[in-house]
């Protein structure tokens, strides 16, 4: 009682809105947005007790604080629950949202609710689809053929990163699929150079997420280097940065889906090669680059020449090889590649030495791929160099013969941003048998989402199987056109909220630039470790565009991160079980005897995140009914270190309740004593 007592007079007095004067120094402190399920977990408790312990010590130290709240608010969970349960996406999302608000500001978060925002809201992905329409005019927005994660269940694009390292559907469980459709992309590439020289700027950011980004981007240098067929006029390119290998080179690998496959292929080959070709569209990138699995291919009966060397080698497909990867074909160099050796073992295939930690054995048949740093042999003009000034001499060499040329290339990839659901912003496009491609006009966004919708969770888009809002006249010259049906990546819509909430209610613009570049950069961000790389590198992307289009006066949205620690609570689990399954709710289990309720197997227990599926959870309310939400407070900032762990105890928790008993009657009786 008197906690909800004084949160009340603190929101009659305002004590949490965001100031206006502008002497003073600003503070953005800002926790990553929730997806509104409908009940808070510890983790989110954790979370935004951590941010506003930070947001209230600036107030004390005189800074004018903006302190935010919204919610992450579209994606297949609303659209899952319409076709479980009948309920429309928008009614289960609103009223999960109003359910965690209550829950947030029972919390006592000192959170400016005036500032609050969902990106469901039409006034929200009105700007999101004016933000595509932004790429669209800077070119950075385009539509191409590409093979995609097919879900088979929930009839969606999956990113790869929603596919598990089983090939898997991270949401629905099911086996992916590749299938060819035609997608919207971000150009993220053109800023992969920005964006990896720009991890210097953030010193505030924990080293280890400054290297996955790294990572991910994956720069490296190396050259473009082209095979000719025989006895054709076309050339297979690779890219590679062992070009000090290039005399090495006993065959070539095609990805089964390159376009030159079908073409190249010989007719005793082709048999062969088709069901080769079937076998692999069934399975995901991941399955196929596994380290763990063995590498299989067949043969095309095609030939390349070594321009280098004059010899014809054979051209093969891989499972290895994918097409959406640099050139979409590799150079085999089984002498000094592990994955290469492996293949050229398996396949009887040549294997020639160019570089030697000594040159008097180079003789000796290899054991394995020799990888090291070594001596040159076998190569013509440039034996006896050592192998790494060899790389630039070879592709000076091949720039002289017209063979190939120096290249630096990224892993990164071109951002699918398309999904063939509903729940999620329309892309704001119009497609006319005259005109192409046309923008729908600024005045006529947003595109809204129709709201007579039948959801099947077959088939397809909803979106695309309702003629009334698919068929409409084109903007430019009138003929009837279509509306595009694919909605956006929900990362689309986290990826530019933080600069909404400076002007969250504005009607006019996206944002008014003078509010939002005097609060921005964020100067305190906290999130959990698992959107290091998506979402945090999406946000730095869309802010460079954005700033590149003239509404943005600086280049990076995050001065300094925090990544939590996961909360965690006692697990039981069967050592004899694999997967989901061997995690046992303690609901479940005689704590005096532990075993598996099904096979009657000793349980083991650990200290594990918590989660529905392993029944470890502890509800926030009951906490809160039981202790007070400044007990729960309290043992969340003082249990463990924000960046660590935390494991969850309730012997602790008792101990941080009787410690506020001490410091209340203490208090209490002094008041009493001296009124």
């Amino acid at each position: 009682a008197i906690e909800e007592k004084w949160q009340q007079i603190w929101a009659e007095l305002g004590l949490d809105k965001t100031p206006t004067d502008r002497s003073k120094p600003k503070f953005y402190a800002l926790a990553m947005f929730p997806y509104p399920s409908g009940s808070l977990h510890m983790g989110h408790v954790r979370n935004y007790t951590i941010t506003d312990a930070i947001a209230r010590l600036k107030r004390m130290q005189g800074y004018r604080v903006l302190h935010p709240m919204g919610w992450d608010a579209f994606g297949l969970p609303a659209e899952n629950a319409a076709i479980d349960r009948g309920v429309p996406p928008a009614k289960w999302t609103n009223e999960n949202i109003a359910q965690m608000r209550q829950q947030l500001k029972r919390l006592g978060l000192s959170i400016d609710w005036d500032c609050e925002l969902a990106t469901c809201a039409p006034d929200y992905y009105k700007w999101t689809q004016w933000i595509f329409l932004q790429f669209l005019q800077a070119g950075l927005a385009y539509q191409r053929e590409a093979a995609v994660n097919w879900d088979p269940i929930d009839q969606t694009v999956l990113a790869n990163e929603q596919v598990d390292n089983e090939g898997r559907s991270w949401r629905s469980g099911a086996k992916v699929e590749r299938k060819l459709l035609r997608q919207w992309f971000f150009k993220i590439t053109d800023y992969a150079e920005e964006l990896l020289n720009d991890l210097d700027l953030l010193t505030g950011w924990p080293e280890r997420v400054k290297v996955m980004q790294a990572n991910w981007i994956g720069k490296s240098v190396g050259a473009y280097l082209e095979f000719p067929l025989a006895q054709m006029a076309e050339k297979i390119a690779v890219y590679t940065t062992r070009p000090d290998t290039v005399y090495g080179v006993t065959y070539v690998v095609l990805a089964p889906e390159h376009p030159l496959t079908q073409q190249i292929t010989t007719p005793e080959q082709k048999a062969d090669v088709d069901g080769f070709i079937q076998e692999v569209a069934n399975q995901s990138e991941l399955e196929r680059t596994a380290e763990d699995k063995p590498k299989r291919g067949v043969s095309t009966g095609a030939k390349v020449i070594n321009p280098f060397t004059g010899v014809e080698i054979p051209v093969w497909i891989a499972d290895y090889v994918l097409y959406e990867y640099g050139t979409g074909a590799v150079m085999g160099v089984p002498a000094h590649d592990v994955r290469d050796f492996k293949f050229a073992k398996t396949y009887n295939l040549p294997i020639q030495q160019v570089i030697t930690s000594n040159v008097d054995s180079r003789a000796a048949s290899l054991q394995a791929a020799y990888t090291e740093v070594g001596t040159i042999v076998n190569s013509q003009q440039f034996d006896g160099l050592v192998s790494t000034d060899a790389k630039q001499a070879v592709v000076e060499y091949a720039q002289q013969q017209g063979w190939g040329k120096a290249r630096v290339q990224y892993r990164l990839r071109d951002w699918l941003i398309s999904r063939q659901r509903y729940w999620g912003a329309p892309i704001p496009v119009i497609h006319c048998p005259n005109c192409g491609i046309v923008p729908v006009p600024d005045k006529d966004l947003p595109v809204h989402l129709p709201e007579e919708i039948e959801f099947s969770g077959r088939g397809g888009s909803p979106l695309a199987q309702l003629a009334s809002w698919v068929n409409v006249p084109c903007p430019t010259c009138g003929t009837a056109a279509q509306r595009e049906t694919d909605t956006m990546d929900t990362f689309i819509d986290s990826s530019w909220y933080y600069l909404r909430f400076p002007d969250a209610k504005n009607d006019q613009q996206i944002f008014d630039p003078t509010k939002t570049n005097d609060w921005m950069p964020v100067d305190q961000y906290v999130g959990g470790i698992e959107h290091a790389i998506l979402h945090l590198l999406y946000s730095r992307f869309v802010t460079k565009v954005l700033r590149d289009r003239g509404l943005l006066n600086f280049s990076e949205p995050f001065q300094r991160l925090l990544t939590q620690g996961m909360v965690q609570g006692l697990t039981y689990f069967n050592p004899q079980k694999a997967g989901k399954d061997k995690w046992i709710p303690a609901n479940l289990v005689n704590a005096a005897d532990p075993r598996d309720p099904q096979t009657g197997e000793a349980l083991e227990l650990i200290y594990t995140t918590m989660s529905k599926s392993k029944g470890n959870g502890v509800a926030p309310e009951d906490i809160i009914e039981k202790y007070g939400i400044d007990t729960a407070r309290m043992f969340i900032l003082f249990k463990a270190p924000p960046e660590k762990d935390l494991e969850w105890d309730e012997a602790d928790v008792e101990g941080q309740f009787r410690f506020l008993n001490r410091v209340w009657r203490l208090v209490t009786e002094f008041a009493e004593r001296h009124p």
